[in-house]
């Protein structure tokens, strides 16, 4: 049984070891899986939000975007 926790223990830091090394030398890839991550929240806020509000017709949108130009 203690084999197993030695090698559970080891394989533990071997993961935390490799994940530290990662985040180190790729800290574009961590970067972009955090932006995709925050993007993702974001469109879900806004979706949400997008349900509570009143439904407009494609006009007013139009009309709301030639204003704003």
């Amino acid at each position: 049984m203690s084999t197993t926790l030695t090698d559970e223990a080891k394989l533990k830091e071997a993961l935390k070891a490799a994940l530290v090394e990662i985040l180190e030398e790729r800290k574009d890839l961590v970067r972009d899986v955090l932006e995709e991550a925050l993007e993702d929240i974001a469109l879900t806020r806004a979706i949400d939000e997008g349900e509570q509000s009143e439904f407009v017709t494609r006009d007013e949108v139009f009309n709301a975007m030639e204003r704003s130009n």
